[in-house]
This record gives C-alpha cells, structure tokens and sequence, in this order.
C-alpha cells in the first residue's frame, strides 16, 4: 500500500512540474510556422499512446481476473469445467475485442 501511495505522489508531482511547460508561451525558434504541427502531431502520438497503453493494461488485468476466477471455480466444481471453460474463453475474446477497438482508436487518432 505504501509503494501505491508513493506512486500516486509521484506521478501527481510530475504533473505539477510539468504543467509550466505546458502553459508557456511560444517564443524563439519554436514561434515559427512548423511549431504547431509539431506539437499537434506530439498531441497525436502521446493521445494514441495513452489509448493503447490504458487499453493494453486494462485488458490483461481483465484477462488475469477471468481467468483465475475460471480455475478457482473449475478447482471448487469439477463436473461444470467445461461450461466455465467456454464462458471464460468467450469472456476473454470479449475483452481482447476492446484491446482491439482500441488500437482501431489509436489509428483513428492519428489519421492513418
């Protein structure tokens, strides 16, 4: 619980830090006409990034859950191993489904 916790501060001083940067005005050489693409197209990447690591992330957590949940069950219930086996590899396509559309987004995201 701890290292959660130092974690979650960590992460929420990064951000802290980071918003200067974000609220800076342009000047110098980033002021010209390719500086907004740049940082639209660095928009672009870090957005489809974020999908598919959160989608990526969830998804195995899903996938984990599922199916321990289906060997503790089979482990308790012999006799009903084969229907919890096909509801959990129905369960597990469903979730790989997301992770999918997910990517789909990314591209979506980044215009390919």
């Amino acid at each position: 619980m701890r290292k959660l916790k130092l974690a979650v501060v960590l992460g929420l001083v990064l951000v802290a830090l980071a918003a200067p940067a974000f609220a800076a005005e342009e000047t110098g050489a980033q002021a010209g006409p390719g500086a907004n693409i740049f940082t639209q197209n660095a928009a672009k990447f870090l957005a489809a990034a974020l999908v598919l690591g959160l989608a990526a992330f969830a998804g195995a957590f899903g996938q984990a859950r599922a199916v321990a949940s289906a060997c503790t069950s089979m482990g308790r219930n012999p006799g009903a191993a084969g229907p919890v086996r096909i509801t959990m590899l129905l369960g597990v396509a469903f979730i790989e489904s997301l992770v999918i559309y997910a990517l789909v987004i990314a591209f979506m995201i980044l215009g390919k």
